[in-house]
């Protein structure tokens, strides 16, 4: 899991997407007073998720009057493949528009634009959530896994008690050395004799 340092700590490079000239000055004057570097100034008409791919930017700003579907759709795209941190300025207030947009991924909407001292600020909320939200989601995965590998150990240890008549212990301590064995987790042992028993049923 990749997590990115607070804007106090180093400088963050910046890919900046934003449709007007004069705003992207002044947003791009205010990124460099709070010592950021702009590693690509875009429209939001860009290949969005091929840019994060190649710049690798530590955020990701977009100013924009209204985030429209493709631009959503785009950040849905980099929150799968490439999740960055997202601060989205908009004059767009609408409840659905900002649900959509969390939902896409962006960690911060903020609306009625931009006033260079709040900028600072608001990277930091946006980087801390961020954070907040990949660490979330890996504790999620693992629960996940766990989950299924206890239930794949329950099919496997099921398999030989009903095949060779044995104790759930003795199924238990069967796969166990099975896995010592080979130098493997439990998991994957009962994996491989669960693919095995579905070739003879």
């Amino acid at each position: 899991m990749k997590t990115h340092a607070n804007p106090s700590e180093s400088s963050l490079r910046v890919l900046l997407v934003d449709e007007t000239f004069e705003r992207a000055a002044l947003l791009k004057h205010a990124l460099e007073q709070a010592g950021c570097k702009i590693a690509a100034h875009v429209s939001a008409s860009a290949d969005l998720p091929g840019l994060v791919a190649e710049l690798k930017p530590d955020l990701i700003i977009l100013d924009t009057e209204s985030p429209d579907r493709d631009t959503l759709e785009n950040l849905c795209v980099i929150r799968r493949d490439h999740p960055r941190p997202i601060v989205m300025f908009t004059h767009d207030g609408d409840s659905d528009k900002i649900a959509a947009a969390i939902r896409a991924g962006v960690s911060a909407y903020v609306v009625d634009g931009l006033k260079s001292e709040r900028l600072r600020p608001i990277m930091d909320v946006a980087i801390a959530r961020f954070n907040e939200f990949q660490a979330m989601r890996v504790d999620l995965e693992k629960a996940e896994n766990q989950l299924a590998e206890r239930k794949d150990v329950e099919r496997a240890k099921g398999f030989l008690m009903k095949q060779r008549g044995w104790s759930e212990e003795e199924a238990y301590q069967a796969l166990r050395k099975t896995a010592m064995d080979r130098g493997v987790r439990l998991a994957e042992v009962a994996r491989q004799l669960i693919e095995v028993a579905g070739l003879f049923e």
